[in-house]
């Protein structure tokens, strides 16, 4: 699913590059072949030669003359993001009612308007967006290895930590040294007293792989960033931004450092066990999800600089989408910041019943703490409330971002995304309900942290979507409106 997406959308960048490399006609050239009408019956090569209805645009005539559907680009591009059994419905009930514009003027307003943040020609978008989208699965990828080390209890094994990294233990001496290190920490003492040699291997590997991973991500985006830049393909616009992005995947280091360092010091009370502090924790999954999203976003700004639209109607639709995509993506990232608490607090492993907590709706201790504003951190009793409380938010938010889709004439691929993201809303839920009541295996919590990445996914992908056009864009399609 994921190659097909970016393959998609690099299609897309590719083809709206292209365009703005081709030459405009003069005033005087000679009128070309009328383009065909979109939905049209006449037969062509890029129809395939028969009739019916054909939604790819004409290749260019002997004349120099190109596509003049610029505007249904976008549709093209975005029907194959998903297998067609998402958004083949909707894509063949698309409208066939707008008229091509002429493709001289199309140019002209392409050119005049469409900023790209790739420079060098559609191969040099394609390698850079080849690029992003790779460093964005790889966050993702880390995202979860960071989930399953903490559940594996396994983020405490290393008591060190230097910023170029180190050799793991290869001889049975390196190894028992960095057991005894291990057997100083509070974690050993108080919950893995007597732990074997092989066992504390696993969780040591873990931990390595975790951070050597991370590592490996700053070559992955450092090296081609580099070379990129070297080659002239980056804008300056698109250099400080993914700058900004490489300085805070430097300091995530440092952050997860900070993180695991307060796990290895002495809880202030015996009846507690190690673990990190919840707003370190927090701090860290939050950068982690910044990085991914800001990768993420600039991915597809790379190869889809304009969103999809067809005409004006579906563009003020867009618009009005976007009022309330907006706060439901704020809704999303809260709950899932609030899910790192959740997992800083361990507490998932209490009230493990759904709906009620325990034998009530609320329990009796929420509001125990002093200050007050602690209980919405530490208290592990008002932090799942609050996870539950935001979750069910979450989804009745997404459902009625649905509902109001349906009402409002928008682009189809677009209410298929909206769709899309409902379902996984649903799904994330369930996966929560199902993690808690099943006491937080590994294979659980890792699945339920990815889908909180998923959905995170398919806002952003909305919200990019439903983005204001450029005036060149908007331009063409008011002068096919007035054309009719």
């Amino acid at each position: 699913m994921g190659s097909r997406v970016a393959a998609a959308l690099l299609r897309r960048g590719r083809d709206q590059a292209s365009s703005l490399l081709m030459p405009r006609l003069p005033r005087n050239a000679p009128a070309s072949a009328p383009t065909p009408r979109v939905g049209s019956t006449s037969s062509s090569p890029s129809c395939g030669g028969g009739g019916g209805s054909c939604l790819l645009p004409p290749r260019p005539g002997p004349a120099g003359a190109f596509c003049s559907a610029y505007r249904f680009g976008s549709f093209h591009a975005f029907r194959s993001l998903a297998p067609k059994t998402v958004f083949g419905q909707c894509t063949r009930r698309m409208s066939t009612t707008a008229v091509a514009l002429n493709s001289a003027a199309a140019n002209g307003a392409a050119n005049s308007g469409l900023k790209l943040l790739v420079t060098k020609g559609p191969q040099a978008q394609k390698a850079v967006g080849i690029w992003l989208f790779g460093c964005a699965a790889w966050v993702f990828s880390l995202v979860i290895l960071g989930g399953i080390t903490r559940l594996t209890r396994s983020g405490l094994s290393m008591t060190d930590w230097k910023f170029t990294g180190e050799i793991p233990p290869i001889t049975d001496d390196a190894w028992q040294l960095e057991f005894e290190k291990y057997k100083q920490s509070p974690e050993y003492k108080r919950v893995n007293k007597g732990m074997s040699l092989e066992d504390f291997k696993f969780i040591y590997w873990m931990e390595y792989a975790h951070r050597m991973w991370g590592r490996a991500l700053g070559f992955v985006f450092a090296g081609p960033f580099a070379y990129f830049i070297a080659k002239g393909y980056v804008t300056r616009q698109l250099g400080l931004r993914l700058s900004a992005l490489f300085a805070l995947g430097g300091a995530q280091g440092l952050i997860g450092w900070w993180m695991v360092k307060s796990g290895l010091q002495e809880p202030t009370s015996e009846y507690v066990q190690p673990r990190v502090s919840p707003y370190r924790l927090a701090t860290h999954l939050t950068s982690a999800f910044v990085i991914y999203c800001g990768i993420l976003w600039t991915a597809l700004s790379v190869v889809m600089p304009d969103p999809p639209t067809g005409s004006m109607s579906w563009v003020n639709g867009a618009a009005k989408i976007r009022k309330l995509a907006i706060p439901v993506s704020a809704v999303v990232g809260i709950t899932t910041i609030s899910g790192a608490f959740v997992a800083g607090n361990d507490a998932g492993h209490a009230y493990n019943s759904f709906p009620k907590m325990g034998d009530s709706w609320i329990p009796e201790d929420v509001f125990s703490m002093e200050p007050f504003i602690r209980n919405f951190f530490e208290n592990t009793s008002t932090v799942q409330l609050n996870h539950r409380i935001l979750a069910t938010t979450t989804l009745l938010s997404v459902g009625g971002l649905w509902l109001a889709a349906r009402k409002i004439d928008m682009h189809p691929a677009v209410k298929s995304l909206i769709g899309s993201t409902l379902g996984m809303a649903a799904l994330q839920v369930t996966l929560g309900i199902s993690t808690l009541l099943m006491y937080v295996p590994t294979s659980l919590g890792s699945a339920h942290q990815a889908g909180a990445l998923t959905l995170l996914s398919l806002m952003i992908l909305l919200t990019h979507t439903l983005r204001r056009p450029s005036p060149a864009l908007l331009k063409s399609i008011s002068s096919a409106v007035k054309s009719t």
